[in-house]
């Protein structure tokens, strides 16, 4: 199911959110500390964000996104082709959960459809579903990509660490292998510090070991926009 934000909430975050959007790189995702999380989550804004998400993905990726929120009728531009965008995902990648958050889209799949216990390779069927979510991204080459994986809180954090490292490379690397631009994509590992759900119980558990695919509007793209906007 997609689930669309309020505008006006995600735009006042953008507002409390500029820091994450100031570190010089031509890319509007950057990867997050924990201190940057704070900031951009820890807010009013950010907090009412993660609740319109309803605690569907971590804060890692509802910051990027409210980082990435241009707001005004350009922004209204962006979203239309988000809209676009996250339907076809829907439609064409199996086993992923897509929430659809204004400018930009969270692509959600637990670690057990992508990969096998303990491992790092992308199994067969997820190596479908991935190839088709590059097809899909390659038609809207104007914006960035964030892959983050998450564990529980089973095992030592360095160990957790190298798993979710290890899995958001995996899913980039093959994505890259499949045609995506690699420049386009950013990874980072959270080990089991952003659970969506109790790590108290195995369903818990499997809902917090995940990968989130994070998909906003490169600067480009919202140069473009705004041009766009103003012309109209």
């Amino acid at each position: 199911m997609i689930m669309k934000l309020n505008k006006k909430v995600a735009v006042y975050g953008l507002t409390l959110a500029t820091s994450a959007m100031l570190f010089g790189s031509c890319s509007t995702i950057q990867n997050t500390n924990n201190t940057t999380k704070g900031a951009v989550v820890g807010t009013a804004a950010g907090g009412a964000v993660g609740a319109l998400i309803g605690g569907k993905a971590g804060n890692t990726a509802i910051g990027a996104i409210a980082g990435a929120v241009i707001g005004g009728a350009a922004g209204t531009l962006i979203g239309n082709k988000m809209d676009k965008q996250a339907r076809e995902i829907e439609n064409t990648v199996a086993g992923a959960e897509v929430i659809k958050a204004d400018e930009g889209i969270i692509v959600k799949f637990d670690q057990g459809i992508l990969f096998d216990f303990n491992s790092s390779t992308l199994r067969p069927e997820a190596q479908k579903s991935i190839a088709n979510l590059v097809e899909t991204l390659n038609k809207e080459p104007g914006t960035d990509i964030l892959v983050i994986g998450h564990t529980d809180n089973v095992g030592t954090l360095s160990a957790n660490q190298k798993v979710s490292n290890s899995r958001a490379a995996a899913v980039k690397s093959f994505a890259v292998s499949q045609g995506l631009t690699g420049s386009r994509v950013k990874t980072e590992g959270k080990n089991y510090s952003e659970p969506i759900a109790s790590n108290d119980t195995e369903t818990g558990r499997a809902e917090n070991r995940r990968v989130e695919i994070v998909i906003v509007a490169s600067k480009e793209m919202q140069k473009e926009a705004q041009k766009e906007a103003g012309a109209n």
